[in-house]
Parts: C-alpha cells; structure tokens; sequence
C-alpha cells in the first residue's frame, strides 16, 4: 500500500496558520520524498465560503502551477492532483497540461479530477452549477481518449472536438484517478478510470467499508476486474505532541505511532492500493511521524 500527503495550499494551512508560502509547500514535498513515503497531492479550488453564518472566504494557491514547480525539485514521489476541477480548464487544455507535467516530472504524475461541487467559487468566476456530472462525463471522455493517444472528434452537449489529439503525444499512459460517491460517477470512474478516490476518513469504520463496496459493485457492472481501478482513501492525521490546528478535524487519527500504524494497517487489509494523509498540522515533523508509522507496516 502506497501513502501520500496533501500539500499545504490553504490560507491557513501555512507553519503559523496562515497562508503557506512556496518554502513551506517545498520544504512538506522534500519531507515526504526524503521520509521515503510514496506520493504528494494538492487540492484545486478557486476559493471557499462556508456560507450560513459565517461570513469569511478563504481561498489557496493554484493547484497547477504549484505541482509542476514540485516536480522540478523532487525525484522519486508521484504527484497527484485531488482533485483537479473539470469545471475550471478545457478538456484539451488539461489533456495538454497533463502530458507537459509527466515530462517535467519523468513520469510521475497521477491526474486526478472530479466534477467539482462547490457552488460559491463557481457564481464568483461566473462557471455553469448545472449538469455537472454530465459536463463531467464528456470532460472525461475527451480526457482520457487524447491521453492515450487518440486521433478522435466528439460532438457532445457541452464539449466538441476535431480531430483531435496530443502532439507531442504523451510519453506513457497516464493513470487517471476519478473522485466519485454517487452512481453516475462512480460508472464513469469504473468505464475510464485507472483510479478511485473517497475522502475523507479517520480510523476504518462502516462508511470506508460502504464506500469500497459501493466501487466494487460499479466495477462488477461494467465488467472490469475489481483490481482494474486502484482504491484511494484520504485520511486525516493528527500529531498530538504539536499545537492543534485552529480548526481541527473531528475524526482525525491522532493516538500514538504505533496507533497510527495500526490504523494504517487496517486500511492495508481492506485492499485500499493508496493512502493519502491531510496531516495536521502541516509540517516536517508530521510528515516523518506518519513516515515512522509507515515503517511499522513492513
């Protein structure tokens, strides 16, 4: 089972609560490469309002331009996306970008992407709320024909192309991770997905558990192996020996390292392929703590 981290690009997320700087967020990826974990992971908003009676917006770094700068500073780790929006960028675009990356990176990159959710951010940029999972669905269709390098044209209700294709092409077959819950995503994840994601969780407990039965019944259908689509569950991590954060998860795993990689352990044996960590908070030393859990797994 791989692990990963979450990078820090959140107004608060940075060493003081604030907003991270570039030192922060590459000072988190050479901890996770140098600790010998397995992967980094950056969220893609545009901003956050919570809306009811809480007034504020908060808002993070762009998710792109921050991973390809951390492919130029590490070697080993993958480099994810959880999740690229496909409300934000064309499908050509984002097909376009994702081969530039696996380059820079030497084949690195795990492109994942979802329908995006969050009404607020897209009144703000004036992006349509609706249909979104079948804007989606064509999005993911285009994506993921052109990255496996295909001439095509498509004529959907919301996205068309002609002849159509990556030039370059890209230099390997990118894995496609898809975010899904509800049936209609997680058919489109089984037929073009190479990956799953479900976020987020604490210790295993039934939901995990309904979550990956709920992927298996859509693999099942669409007549895939099981094993076809990699299952990757975020988790939240606490370290109780550092100050809490200001906004602490309520599920976070926070007991001690061997706790912690009991708790990992328990997700190894329910097949999960991918862990990736929100650590809280956000620093080296969390890094190394969830490092040492990891190799207790061995």
């Amino acid at each position: 089972m791989k692990i990963g981290v979450m990078l820090p690009v959140g107004d608060n997320e940075g060493p003081e609560g604030g907003v991270p700087t570039w030192a922060d967020i590459r000072a988190i990826a050479l901890a996770v490469e140098s600790n010998g974990l397995d992967s980094v992971w950056l969220a893609d908003h545009f901003l956050y309002r919570p809306g009811g009676d809480d007034p504020r917006t908060y808002g993070m770094h762009e998710a792109w331009t921050l991973l390809s700068a951390v492919a130029a500073v590490t070697e080993r780790i993958e480099l994810g996306t959880m999740v690229l929006c496909a409300s934000f960028r064309d499908p050509g675009l984002t097909a376009k970008m994702a081969a530039a990356l696996d380059v820079v990176s030497s084949g690195r990159l795990i492109l994942g992407v979802g329908a995006g959710w969050h009404d607020p951010e897209y009144e703000a940029f004036g992006l349509p709320t609706d249909h979104r999972v079948g804007r989606f669905a064509e999005w993911l269709e285009i994506v993921v024909r052109l990255l496996r390098k295909e001439n095509f044209s498509f004529e959907g209700k919301y996205h068309q192309v002609r002849d159509a294709e990556v030039v370059p092409a890209p230099e390997r077959e990118i894995p496609i991770l898809v975010a899904a819950r509800r049936p209609k995503m997680l058919e489109l994840t089984a037929q073009w997905a190479d990956a799953w994601n479900t976020a987020w969780f604490g210790a295993v407990d039934e939901r995990v558990k309904e979550r990956l039965a709920e992927l298996k019944v859509a693999t099942d259908a669409s007549g895939r192996p099981e094993d076809a689509v990699a299952r990757t569950v975020g988790i939240v991590v606490r370290d109780p020996d550092q100050p809490a954060i200001d906004e602490p998860s309520a599920t976070a795993i926070d007991g001690t390292v061997e706790e912690l990689a009991a708790a990992l352990r328990d997700y190894r044996e329910l097949g999960v392929d991918h862990l990736i960590a929100a650590v809280e908070p956000v620093t080296p030393r969390s890094v190394e703590r969830l490092a040492e859990a990891a190799k207790l797994l061995d």
